[in-house]
């Protein structure tokens, strides 16, 4: 073929038509579509070693929470008020980076929070 037939070729102007069905079929599928909400379980399989992992981590942190406690209330004196009692525990908290996991699990709760209201369709 040679550039003028296909400038012949392209040049004609056709109307192109669908079948008589066609249109309202896939309207109607379309239709169909939009009006069932998709349904995705959470994944909980995927989910259950990040969360046993962080149970864990948990414990790990109460342990040696509790193990630090220990140690400094056989050294010391048991502490005589509330106060120090509760500076002590901070002190832990400080040692193993609490305030970080604290955040962070605060973070994840929050996002999973928002990203469900999202995808429930609540305002």
């Amino acid at each position: 073929m040679r550039n003028d037939d296909f400038d012949r070729i392209l040049s004609k102007e056709q109307e192109i038509i669908p079948s008589s069905g066609f249109v309202s079929s896939v309207m109607n599928a379309v239709q169909r579509e939009a009006a069932a909400p998709p349904v995705i379980p959470f994944p909980w399989k995927r989910a259950l070693p990040g969360l046993a992992a962080a149970g864990l981590a948990m414990a790990g942190i109460f342990v040696a929470g509790v193990m630090l406690f220990v140690e400094r209330s056989g050294a010391q004196q048991a502490p005589a008020t509330l106060s120090s009692a509760f500076a002590s525990v901070f002190e832990v908290w400080k040692t193993v980076g609490a305030s970080w996991i604290a955040l962070a699990l605060a973070l994840s709760f929050a996002s999973v929070k928002v990203s469900m209201r999202f995808a429930s369709g609540k305002k």
